[in-house]
C-alpha cells in the first residue's frame, strides 16, 4: 500500500467517528514526522465567537491518535490505540479555522513499534498544538497514548 492509499485508508477510518464528522475535522498530511488536521471554524465555534475549547482539544487528541496508529500500521501492526491521559493549555482565543499539528514528543518510534512486538502494548508521548494565524499559539496538548494488541 503506497503512503498516499494509507493516508486515504486512515482519513476513511476518522470519518467513521460521529465527533470528526460533526467538526468537519480532516487529516491534512504527515509530513516530517508531524501529523497535520484541520477544521473550519464555523461548526466548532462557542458563544463568544471564538474556537469551542472542547473542540482544539478533540483536534489535537484526533491528530496525536491519528500519528500513533499511522506509526503502528505503516510497522505492518494492527493494534487499537487509546489515549490514556493529556494535558491541555488554552492559550489565546482562535477566531480562525482550527489547524493542529501533532509530532512525537519523546522517546522515538523505533522502540515503540519493538515495545509491542515484544509486549503487545506500548506507550508514547505525543505533543501536539494549534496555532493562530499570525503564529502564536491558542492550544498546546501533551498526552499519553497506549496501543494494544486486538483481542
Amino acid at each position: 500500500m503506497s503512503s498516499d492509499d494509507s493516508l486515504a485508508a486512515l482519513r476513511a477510518r476518522l470519518h467513521l467517528i460521529p465527533q470528526v464528522r460533526s467538526m468537519h475535522a480532516e487529516l491534512v498530511a504527515e509530513e516530517g514526522g508531524r501529523m497535520r488536521m484541520a477544521a473550519p471554524l464555523a461548526p466548532n465555534v462557542n458563544d463568544k465567537g471564538n474556537a469551542f475549547g472542547g473542540s482544539l482539544a478533540s483536534l489535537m487528541t484526533l491528530a496525536g491518535w491519528s500519528l500513533a496508529t499511522r506509526r503502528l500500521e505503516q510497522a505492518g501492526i494492527d493494534a487499537e490505540v487509546y489515549v490514556a491521559d493529556s494535558q491541555i493549555r488554552y492559550v489565546a482565543p482562535l477566531y480562525g479555522d482550527l489547524q493542529a499539528e501533532a509530532w512525537l514528543e519523546e522517546g522515538d518510534w523505533e522502540t515503540f513499534v519493538d515495545t509491542f512486538r515484544q509486549r503487545g502494548r506500548a506507550r508514547c508521548r505525543i505533543a501536539a498544538c494549534i496555532r493562530l494565524p499570525e503564529g502564536g499559539e491558542a492550544a498546546t496538548f501533551s498526552g499519553r497514548f497506549v496501543a494494544l494488541a486486538r483481542a
